[in-house]
């Protein structure tokens, strides 16, 4: 017999199945099953609770939910007799004179330019916030916002002077009335409370044009953005810019349609910088006319 012959019983174990009982067919059957399924199992598991999370993010966390679902804007009850909590300097420039002073529009000093706060800081604080009060040149009284009360006006003058290089001094908030040792007289009282009437009453119709503008239809952060940004320039119509609720002054603007308006907003035209100095979306910014728009039709 020669070596690459086979005997009979070897050639049938070489070929013999490795199922060789009924038990075992089952067992290798119940397998074929189960190990997919189980697999399927698994990955089905992974990818949904990957999804649900967010890659580890808490995005569905109920905080998270709640604070994207809660409405644009809301309010809250206050005591009418209550002291007015006064805001430091640097909340007066970020909500109200950042608009100008952030870019430099209309001649103002840029934040932080003491090249151009030099000669200004050099007529003295009591000057610099007097003029900030009542406005001079382009500058409407308060910046364009007569919410403000005198300090808070005096704390951003600080505040920015401060960061070009003055060494101003942040004034205190007044006493209340009930602890000043001189009470004024009434007739003093009336005859100072004027002004304050004066920029109430000059405010009276851009809060009825804001009343009447049809807004049902734009984005709240239009709005919001205005009332934050936009209004410094175009609520006093400084430096040119369409004056708010003014037919006017901008009818010319509608004419050329929304979309060139948006171009000019996002790239600047004239004074205004680009975006209105504001780090607003496009969105944003095309909501915001929308409400301008709206106000002087």
């Amino acid at each position: 017999m020669s070596n690459t012959e086979q005997k009979p019983e070897e050639h049938n174990e070489g070929h013999s199945a490795m199922i060789k009982t009924p038990k075992q067919l089952l067992v290798t059957v119940a397998l074929a099953f189960l190990v997919p399924i189980a697999i399927i199992v698994m990955l089905v598991s992974l990818v949904t609770s990957t999804m649900s999370t967010g890659a580890g993010s808490a995005a569905l966390s109920p905080e998270a939910i709640a604070a994207r679902i809660q409405p644009v804007a809301g309010f809250k009850l206050v005591d009418a007799n209550a002291v007015k909590e006064l805001k430091t300097g640097q909340q007066v420039y970020e909500t109200t004179c950042t608009a100008c002073h952030g870019a430099g529009v209309a001649g103002a000093p840029k934040f932080g330019d003491k090249g151009a706060w030099g000669e200004l800081l050099k007529l003295g604080q009591d000057e610099l916030v007097k003029n900030a009060i009542h406005g001079i040149r382009g500058m409407p009284a308060k910046g364009g916002n007569p919410s403000l009360d005198d300090v808070e006006v005096a704390r951003a003058v600080v505040y920015m002077a401060n960061a070009a290089g003055a060494d101003f001094k942040e004034p205190e908030a007044p006493a209340p009335e009930g602890e000043k040792a001189d009470a004024k007289p009434e007739a003093a009282a009336a005859e100072d409370s004027k002004p304050a009437q004066a920029s109430a009453a000059a405010a009276a119709p851009e809060a009825s044009q804001v009343a009447a503008a049809d807004d049902s239809k734009v984005d709240p952060a239009g709005i919001k953005l205005y009332d934050t940004i936009c209004f410094a320039c175009h609520a006093a119509g400084v430096a040119g810019a369409p004056k708010f609720g003014d037919q006017a002054a901008w009818k010319p603007y509608i004419e050329t349609g929304m979309d060139t308006m948006l171009q000019k907003a996002i790239h600047g035209v004239g004074a205004m910088p680009p975006r209105g100095g504001s780090q607003a979306s496009d969105e944003e910014l095309r909501a915001a006319i929308q409400h301008m728009v709206n106000a002087a039709k």
